[in-house]
């Protein structure tokens, strides 16, 4: 589909080496809203309860529809013919570009409850910024899915106090998702080359800016949840962004990608 006039327009005034950079950097916040909806989709029909399996299921679809409006900003400033569909279904491992947090696997219910909680402790402050950028594109699709990620965060956060302040085993399982998932959490706030050029270009947010806040929330939920806070880690991973990933995404683009991949040209 050809883009509006306007969109057109606000593209042209972006230089090939900027547009280059927007590009890299739209298809990585596709990727990580792809890859963790598609991990939380995991676990429809799975659910410990009903309820929690229809609002993991609800995230994953807000995740899904800020990934297609991504990609769709991402096709038009590549410019190359290509779509979301070609952008989500036939790109190899490599060049996906995500933190590696997202791709790891579901594990058990408090497993999964970390993961999420780390990602929208980041997700949320890091969209209430994005909404003020000079891009329009990107701060309009801010506009639209900071209110879905006050939820995912709302209820992420009530998970990890539910959990650390409740029975013997859920906080035993719980401070083990965060013994594993822990050293994931700096890759999200530590940026790429890309992410800092956009930076000095006053496009993206600072990262430095949102880690006070971020900590803070951290340590409130922790206290409310009687569960320390973890030290800072020397052994923090990463490499995720830079499109250097776990074995568990290839097991992921197998399932993802199997549709597409066997029935060529089929769109979402």
């Amino acid at each position: 589909m050809q883009a509006a006039p306007s969109e057109s327009a606000a593209l042209a005034t972006y230089s090939a080496e900027v547009r280059q950079l927007l590009f890299t950097y739209v298809v990585q916040l596709a990727d990580t809203s792809l890859i963790l909806g598609h991990r939380l989709s995991e676990w429809c029909g799975h659910g410990p309860i009903l309820e929690q399996d229809l609002a993991m299921a609800n995230i994953a679809l807000d995740l899904l529809g800020e990934t297609r409006s991504l990609y769709q900003y991402a096709a038009e400033l590549e410019g190359k013919g290509r779509t979301e569909d070609d952008l989500a279904y036939l790109r190899s491992a490599v060049e996906y570009r995500h933190p590696l947090l997202v791709e790891q696997p579901n594990g058990d219910f408090a497993h999964t409850i970390v993961r999420q909680f780390l990602f929208d402790n980041f997700h949320y402050p890091f969209l209430q910024q994005l909404k003020s950028s000079p891009d329009e594109r990107l701060a309009g699709i801010a506009e639209k899915a900071v209110k879905e990620a006050a939820y995912h965060l709302k209820w992420s956060s009530e998970w990890i106090i539910r959990l650390g302040d409740g029975t013997p085993e859920s906080r035993q399982r719980v401070e083990k998702a965060i013994a594993s998932l822990w050293r994931y959490a700096a890759e999200l706030t530590t940026p790429t080359a890309t992410e800092k050029a956009l930076q000095e270009a006053g496009i993206i947010p600072d990262y430095a800016a949102l880690q006070p806040a971020m900590a803070a929330h951290v340590a409130r939920v922790l206290e409310e949840a009687t569960l320390p806070t973890p030290a800072a880690t020397a052994f923090g991973l990463a490499g995720g962004k830079e499109g250097r990933h776990s074995e568990h995404l290839g097991y992921i683009l197998t399932e993802l990608q199997y549709v597409q991949r066997a029935y060529p040209g089929l769109t979402w």
